[in-house]
């Protein structure tokens, strides 16, 4: 309910707010900031829904925000799964058939190590470091196996996550796309790219929930670093991205916020209660 007399500004119409993780609200050396726990505290108490949305796994997101994770909505495995609670909100599954045929493309090119994402576990078929070690880093349920062949059918199939040994750039995004026709290939870190199905996307995502929740765009605020943040960027209208993302991050954003290293997400959120609370906003 708002006070008699004064006019709601747009940063107070704020309902949800998405980030990224890797390179926008994590620091530099990938550690998540205590300091986002009480904020997400406050801004459940605002009505305010706080979404991470990553390329992780739910295990791992579900983890790493567990003081506050029955207060979340996780957009995971770049927007192919949504969870709130323990709820499936959406998935949207690569189809079976050709997935045989993308881990074998993948398995004929030196340095590319697949990963088979499922809406549970992740699954992993080589052991050679440091994938091995950075394989387990964003997938807490992680399996090992002889083959990936043997998890097709296992369970649905979010995306394939795909580590470069050195550059995603240089490598998968080069010689990949010729045998993912009809699915998506997405740039997500300086080691990693993603095939997904065609409409997979954090933004997709996004809409969904936008869509399931009746909020509207302008109810949105979104923060990212990289290329695959671009569809969460265009579905919300208080779109921000950090100092330190990609220039075609930045242009599509609304506005820019200071970097992860200065932990601009965090700063840019508490201002938005500071405000709400200057407003005498009671939602």
């Amino acid at each position: 309910m708002r006070v008699r007399g004064k006019r709601r500004s747009g940063f107070c119409m704020i309902k949800f707010i998405a980030t990224d993780l890797d390179g926008t609200l994590l620091d530099p050396r990938g550690v998540l900031p205590n300091e986002i726990f009480p904020l997400v505290a406050r801004l459940s108490e605002c009505g305010i829904l706080f979404a991470p949305a990553s390329g992780r796994q739910y295990a791992n997101l579900k983890k790493l925000f567990f003081p506050v994770w029955e207060k979340t909505i996780f957009i995971c495995e770049n927007g192919a799964l949504v969870r709130q609670g323990d709820k499936t909100l959406y998935l949207n599954a690569l189809s079976a058939a050709p997935i045989k045929g993308i881990l074998d493309a993948v398995r004929r090119t030196e340095g590319l190590f697949p990963i088979l994402c499922g809406a549970d576990n992740a699954y992993i078929e080589n052991k050679e470091e440091p994938f091995r070690t950075r394989a387990r880093g964003p997938y807490s349920n992680c399996i090992e196996l002889q083959s990936l062949d043997e998890a097709i059918e296992r369970e649905p199939v979010c995306k394939i996550s795909v580590y470069n040994a050195r550059s995603a750039q240089e490598q998968g995004m080069k010689v990949l796309p010729p045998f993912l026709e009809g699915l998506k290939l997405t740039l997500s870190g300086e080691h990693w790219c993603d095939i997904s199905a065609a409409t997979a996307d954090k933004g997709e995502a996004v809409k969904e929930i936008q869509k399931q929740l009746g909020l509207a765009p302008d109810e949105c605020m979104a923060f990212g670093d990289h290329m695959n943040d671009l569809g969460l960027l265009r579905a919300c209208t208080h779109s921000r991205a950090v100092e330190n993302a990609y220039p075609p991050v930045r242009a599509a954003a609304a506005g820019v916020v200071p970097s992860n290293a200065e932990y601009g997400v965090l700063k840019t959120i508490a201002a938005l209660l500071r405000e709400r609370e200057k407003e005498n906003i009671h939602v």
